[in-house]
């Protein structure tokens, strides 16, 4: 049974592991303050999940979901990751994590930046531009005339369809927004990021299929 590695526990990064863990995966949680701390969690997500380090999350997942502020971003294990799926959910969020030049300027995404530090791994950026009530509430199996769909963006196409594979596992379709590079187009701020899903107000969300998001991606402008 494949397992999932978790660096970072919080609203996104507990959403997609009680995801995982209804889909029948294994998960191995991780944060910044210890194994101890994730006790609670653990219990509450069931006997397919325990609490690690964040090495041992990187190492024994077969792919590893990053869900962490951005500004620890160098904190995360570049040696076990690499040759690894690795599902990036950070945003960038200048009052909490800083002023990083190159995200200012353009001349990187934030993805583009976690996979220069974790050069070995093979990146998609997924789960980033969307409330983590509403992530859990539109989780529909295929087939479901009310499935909604969330961006994806990697440079490289196998890990894609992994985490393509995963997503739909776990009650969502994809689509493929391109690079890295182009993953600006999911980033707080555009058209994709919150809105087609309903109001953070509404905790059950709005159903979002692929139509939808492809015309919020295509309507995102710098």
């Amino acid at each position: 049974m494949t397992t999932v590695g978790f660096i970072g526990s919080g609203m996104i990064g507990g959403t997609v592991a009680r995801l995982s863990v209804a889909a029948g995966y294994h998960v191995v949680m991780s944060n910044s303050r210890g194994p101890d701390t994730l006790a609670g969690l653990v219990d509450q997500l069931g006997p397919l999940a325990r609490a690690a380090s964040g090495e041992r999350a990187a190492a024994e997942g077969d792919l590893v979901v990053v869900t962490i502020p951005l500004r620890a971003y160098e904190s995360v294990p570049a040696g076990p990751l690499a040759g690894q799926l690795v599902i990036d959910t950070c945003n960038y969020y200048p009052p909490r994590d800083g002023q990083i030049a190159e995200l200012d300027s353009g001349a990187l995404t934030s993805s583009e930046l976690l996979q220069r530090h974790l050069a070995g791994a093979h990146l998609v950026k997924a789960f980033n531009n969307i409330y983590y009530r509403h992530l859990l509430a539109l989780s529909r199996p295929a087939g479901a005339g009310d499935r909604s769909f969330l961006p994806i963006a990697g440079d490289d196409a196998d890990a894609k369809a992994q985490a393509g594979a995963f997503l739909d596992a776990i009650g969502w379709g994809v689509v493929d927004a391109g690079k890295l590079a182009e993953s600006w187009r999911q980033e707080p701020g555009t058209p994709v990021y919150g809105a087609p899903y309903g109001p953070y107000t509404d905790p059950a969300g709005t159903p979002a299929g692929e139509a939808a998001i492809r015309a919020a991606l295509a309507q995102a402008a710098r």
